[in-house]
């Protein structure tokens, strides 16, 4: 298991103050984190542009020191053996960078493989077989600047694999690609934890991709950690509730106050919406209280027309929670 204990990270910038005279701010990048992460488990780590995300995959990763706090991976300390923790960590991020492209992807991954002390039949072996996981064996000996993006995507995940990696940090591993090329990285990705057992730990601006593929979700702001759960129950403690769309022709006030009544006990709100061709009663609530809402309408002899549920989503919740961050610290 992985896992990071009071996870601090504080940079310490300059900036002028007249002409001469220079003074240190500090810039506090992560704030006391604490992370699990699981062989064979998918973790999210979610945030805004800022919050702290490839910072703590850096000090993961053993890239970055941290200013204080621990990081022990399968029972060696991250800080004191970094060479043997390099060995079980990976780290793949998304765009086009972490590739030489004048080199072919078997360069590429005869050059990262001798890094970690691969070499002979061993990196040969090992070369093949990810080329044909990440299917370019035929383009294997191809200067990856002819590549598409998804072509150089797949070949960043055979690069981050190369050292066989127990635990692997996915920084936008998606990011720019067309939907049929995400749809089969997000599939390998899924192979890679439920198959071989690994630890993966995503960050993505994608929040369908997280919801689809997390087991659990770390939600940070500036640094700090905010909510630490399933994609489930976040979805549920803090989005507002699914959205019931009724489209009737017509509505007695008489009606409107009944069901009103009916949906107190629930919470819901409960909002009309006047068409041109009848009218919408939108019922947001987090309990599901369609079949109530139903019984209601055919029992006072209201004809339904349309019908739809929206399902609360992650990106929902994050963005609930993004307004309560900013809330309190404009309070502040």
């Amino acid at each position: 298991m992985l896992s990071a204990v009071n996870l601090r990270k504080v940079y310490i910038t300059k900036e002028k103050q007249g002409i001469f005279r220079t003074w240190k701010k500090e810039v506090i990048a992560v704030e006391s984190l604490d992370l699990e992460i699981k062989p064979g488990e998918i973790v999210g780590l979610l945030g805004i542009n800022g919050a702290g995300k490839t910072t703590t995959i850096k000090m993961l990763s053993t890239l970055l020191l941290p200013t204080a706090g621990s990081i022990v991976i399968d029972g060696i300390d991250a800080l004191k053996e970094p060479m043997k923790v390099k060995k079980m960590v990976n780290m793949i991020a998304g765009g086009e960078r972490m590739l030489y492209w004048r080199l072919t992807a078997r360069e590429n991954l005869s050059y990262f493989g001798s890094l970690y002390g691969l070499n002979g039949k061993a990196l040969t072996d090992r070369i093949a077989f990810l080329l044909k996981e990440v299917e370019l064996e035929e383009a294997a000996d191809i200067p990856v600047e002819r590549y598409s993006k998804g072509m150089k995507q797949r070949l960043q995940i055979a690069r981050g694999l190369i050292n066989d990696p127990c635990y692997l940090f996915l920084d936008e591993p998606t990011l720019g690609l067309d939907a049929p090329i995400a749809k089969h990285l997000r599939e390998y990705i899924r192979h890679l934890a439920v198959q071989e057992g690994k630890g993966i730990l995503l960050t993505s601006h994608y929040l369908s991709e997280v919801e689809a593929l997390c087991n659990r979700v770390y939600i940070i702001d500036r640094g700090a950690l905010v909510l630490h759960d399933t994609p489930e129950n976040i979805i549920r403690d803090v989005s507002a509730g699914a959205i019931l769309s009724v489209w009737v022709s017509e509505l007695q006030n008489t009606m409107l106050e009944s069901l009103t009544k009916v949906l107190l006990p629930f919470e819901a709100s409960l909002t009309v919406i006047k068409q041109s061709d009848g009218v919408e009663l939108r019922v947001q609530s987090k309990q599901d209280v369609t079949a109530l809402v139903l019984q209601h309408l055919f029992e006072h002899g209201v004809t339904l027309q349309r019908l739809e549920v929206e399902k609360p989503k992650l990106e929902d919740a994050i963005l609930t929670l993004a307004g309560r961050a900013v809330a309190a610290r404009e309070t502040a």
